[in-house]
């Protein structure tokens, strides 16, 4: 322990948390709480002096260090603010708000505020000198009558990069790189060593050497070339760095895989039920590598059925604060994308020692539920299992052999594994009864068409196709749900920390629009005090036979929130559970990892439970070293898992997209059916009807009218021809135009065709080549053989502005043409190839200043602004949660 000064007693007396901090660090650090407590008494900011003299500090210089260290972290926390006098002071006495930066494409921005108050507009030049993803501080400069606020930055509080992957370019002797996250408009201008190393239009990763000012441009350096733009494979590198995620195993986490056999250890067996003789199997898609989950049932004499779910346990192998504990954390879930995969944990374990392959033992924790004739788990226990697989079925094999009926024996499954039938039966008939019940329940189902990508040689894909569901993955989905059910369950008795999937109902205002749209169509929600799942299904029933059934499903999906990990049970609404959890899936998400940590530091406890099975033997498992979460911690994690999440369906959109993108490269001028799947005020957004590609039908490409739209009902309605444009028609379209830097396409409706189409040709960088050349082997992640693996409970929820940029002062004169009459900042654009329908895109909010009279929107046949992104909104909540 560290000299404690001589004023250390009395600020243990004084502070009421200086227990808690004694027990953390050597030197007495004053608490969080108790520097606020101080500042706020003291009424105005004061120097780091005088508020070490007011904390009972003494002279000691560790006490000194150790506050500007404190302090350091509560401004990068934005608890606190340092002012240009070195001055001290709380951010709510200084009209200052703390936030993450979120840019725009069309080069706006705004302040997501960490109090969760309502966002901060940023203009094009207050975004010059911060980056997408950086935290600052800004004060309130305007309100606008509506309450909307604009800010004026005041100070960056942290960096949200370092490194940027983009592509390189010289322009008129100029270096620079274009960042390819869409939200940062500003170069990045390269150090001239450099140069000579790079060829334009490479990709190329930059670190940042000194970040944007109001007055300069951001400097870097290269610190390497990743590969030729249209490489194979360079789009999922290319998502990667934009999107931060970890790709590549550090040493320790190397030394650490290599540390383990690669088979179960005979000391692990003891204290574990052996299941071994049990004809647990597995029922995966075609290509997954990765077998997290195994399943039997057998009828009981009673009555009902008995079903066990046995899930590898990855939490005998990665233990809390390990080098792979902290890797799986930062990654918080593996990442799919077409054809590739980011793993969670190294290979060794995700497809060796974890996975439930077939006949090999392998450590397990079992879920053993009692399920009644009616579908409830009337009991339910955990307990360690030692297992066998018997078998590794494929979905198409089981969907096979039930879709047989009594012809069942003439197929694969029946005829290879004859002792298997029987068992396989028996889930089926309870999957039966779960169906039934699932429906008594009331839970929201929604019907969505996924698509698979087929590759063909050098990774040009050959088609994308829609991929079926068939009984075999509902069976799998429903005893995923029982165990999971189970987990929350046992998470709630216990009162473990953990985290719970937690999914709530439609906010007031989405109820209210939601309200608007369906009265106008015929349509009625049923009356109740507590909106329920069964509510919104009624509506989705009513509207089944109906031709814009789509529409209207689109827009019930709109209405919900997306699910998210957190420690406080609040319940999930899409399947009506009280209680759920993630349990199934450890090995490819963190969030299960902690829930089986706390299922099985309870198991090996003295804790009297009748939901546990325990086995003599085995040993106690510290708290403090198995399970050491506070409260606190789970926050930070269900916050931190949930970002992961997003980030990961972020970065396979990008990379689906480009995949489109290059596929629509070589049919631009073909003529296409579609249908309108979202209207904006700027357009329509249209998919391609057996091509599952979207792109946007631009306001002005409309025949001359003036168009208005009602965001309750989703239309775009010509003025004077009366014409009507609403999600679900069915249109003909010619592709316009594909842009790859911008993963999005332009369509053309053909009954338009002609009306708006001299808009000149957008300024381009050099003209891409299709690419020929395989990316070389190696790289993050491991190759599966086809698309990811989407287990059945799974949780599936802009350059218009300044650039730093030289160039030639153009030169006056008629031929310069106008902007598209109407065409505002950030409401044009060819749309992303695999973008999903919007809700409340911040990309419409206003900057606050007093607003000119609002004029109409008019399609005439005038050139158009440059093209906006498609909104982006959440996942829609699906049976696959």
């Amino acid at each position: 322990m560290g000299k404690k000064s001589k004023n250390a007693s009395s600020v243990n007396q004084s502070d009421p948390h200086a227990a808690r901090e004694a027990s953390k660090y050597d030197s007495p650090i004053p608490s969080r709480e108790f520097i606020l407590e101080h500042l706020t008494s003291i009424g105005y900011p004061v120097k780091h002096g005088e508020l070490a003299t007011r904390l009972g500090l003494g002279e000691e210089p560790e006490s000194h260090k150790a506050l500007s260290n404190r302090l350091r972290a509560m401004i990068r926390d934005g608890q606190i603010m340092c002012n240009r006098r070195r001055e001290y002071g709380l951010i709510s006495k200084m009209d200052l708000v703390s936030g993450r930066i979120q840019g725009h494409r069309d080069g706006f921005g705004f302040l997501i505020p960490d109090d969760g108050s309502e966002d901060l507009f940023l203009s094009p030049g207050q975004m010059r000198s911060v980056f997408d993803g950086d935290r600052a501080l800004v004060n309130v400069k305007s309100v606008d009558r509506r309450g909307r606020r604009e800010g004026r930055l005041v100070e960056v509080i942290e960096r949200g990069c370092e490194e940027f992957i983009g592509r390189f370019f010289v322009e008129n002797g100029v270096s620079y790189v274009a960042p390819d996250n869409r939200r940062i408009c500003q170069q990045i201008h390269i150090e001239r060593p450099a140069r000579s190393k790079v060829k334009p239009g490479q990709i190329v990763l930059v670190q940042i050497v000194s970040y944007p000012t109001f007055r300069a441009p951001a400097q870097g350096r290269i610190v390497r070339v990743v590969g030729d733009h249209m490489a194979a494979g360079m789009e999922i590198e290319i998502a990667l760095q934009s999107h931060d995620i970890p790709s590549e195993w550090p040493l320790s986490v190397i030394d650490d895989a290599k540390a383990f056999s690669t088979t179960v250890p005979k000391s692990a067996l003891k204290g574990r039920v052996d299941v071994r003789d049990l004809p647990l199997v597995t029922i995966d898609g075609e290509d997954a590598r990765d077998f997290d989950d195994a399943v039997y049932c057998e009828k009981k004499k009673s009555g009902g059925w008995r079903l066990l779910v046995a899930i590898a346990d990855v939490s005998h192998y990665v233990m809390p604060k390990s080098s792979l504990d902290q890797e799986a954390e930062k990654r918080g879930n593996s990442v799919y994308f077409p054809d590739f995969v980011v793993p969670m944990l190294p290979e060794v374990l995700s497809n060796g020692l974890c996975s439930l392959n077939p006949d090999v033992d392998r450590l397990c924790m079992i879920c053993e539920m009692s399920i009644s004739a009616k579908g409830k788990i009337s009991r339910y226990k955990f307990y360690e299992g030692i297992m066998r697989s018997h078998a590794r079925f494929t979905y198409t094999q089981v969907g096979a052999f039930l879709e047989a009926g009594e012809q069942y024996q003439e197929t694969e499954l029946a005829q290879s594994f004859p002792d298997l039938v029987s068992p396989i039966q028996t889930l089926y008939s309870l999957y039966k009864t779960l169906k039934v019940a699932r429906s008594e329940r009331g839970t929201l189902e929604i019907e969505s068409t996924e698509t698979r990508i087929v590759f063909g040689e050098n990774r040009k894909i050959e088609k994308i196709v829609p991929t079926a569901r068939n009984e075999a993955h509902c069976l799998i989905e429903e005893c995923m749900l029982c165990a999971n059910v189970s987990a929350a369950r046992f998470l709630d008795k216990h009162e473990l920390p953990g985290l719970y999937r937690v999914h709530e109902g439609p906010s007031d205002d989405k109820l209210e629009n939601l309200h608007k749209f369906i009265g106008p169509l015929g349509l009625k929600l049923p009356k109740s005090k507590t909106l329920k799942p069964a509510d919104l299904q009624s509506i989705l029933e009513q509207a089944k036979d109906r031709p814009d059934r789509n529409m209207i499903q689109t827009v019930v999906l709109r209405s919900m929130k997306q699910a998210v990990y957190a420690p406080e049970n609040l319940g999930h609404f899409g399947l009506s559970y009280p209680a759920y959890a993630h349990f199934t899936s450890p090995i490819r998400r963190y969030a299960d990892l902690l829930v089986h940590r706390a299922i099985r530091y309870l198991i090996r406890s003295r804790v009297e439970s009748t939901n546990v099975e325990r086995v003599p033997g085995a040993a106690r498992l510290a708290k403090a070293e198995f399970l050491p979460y506070t409260q606190e911690n789970m926050v930070e994690m269900g916050g931190w898992i949930s970002s992961t999440e997003r980030r990961a369906d972020l970065a396979t959109r990008d990379v689906v997209d480009w995949l489109k993108c290059e596929y629509m490269m070589s049919r631009v001028g073909e003529v296409y059916e579609g249908v309108i799947t979202t209207v904006t005020s700027f357009g329509l957004f249209v998919e391609l009807k057996d091509i599952y590609v979207e792109g946007l039908v631009h306001v002005a490409s409309l025949s001359s009218d003036y168009y208005h739209f009602d965001p309750v009902r989703h239309t775009l309605s010509g003025e004077h021809s009366g014409r009507v444009l609403q999600m679900g028609d069915s249109v003909e379209i010619k592709v316009a135009r594909v842009d790859l830097d911008e993963r999005k396409m332009e369509f053309l409706l053909t009954s338009d065709e002609g009306e708006g189409q001299d808009r000149p040709p957008r300024k381009k960088g050099p003209v891409r080549q299709r690419r020929s050349q395989p990316k070389s082997k190696g790289g993050p992640g491991y190759k599966a053989k086809g698309g990811p693996r989407a287990k059945s409970d799974s949780a599936s929820d802009s350059s218009a502005g300044p650039k730093f940029k030289f160039k030639p002062k153009k030169k006056s004169g008629k031929g310069r043409k106008k902007k598209a009459a109407g065409a505002k900042q950030g409401e044009s654009g060819a749309a992303s190839a695999n973008a999903t329908q919007p809700s409340e895109s911040k990309a419409s909010k206003p900057s606050g200043r007093k607003k000119k009279p609002k004029k109409r929107v008019k399609a005439k046949s005038t050139p158009a602004a440059k093209p906006a992104t498609k909104p982006a909104t959440k996942k829609p909540v699906s049976k696959h949660r």
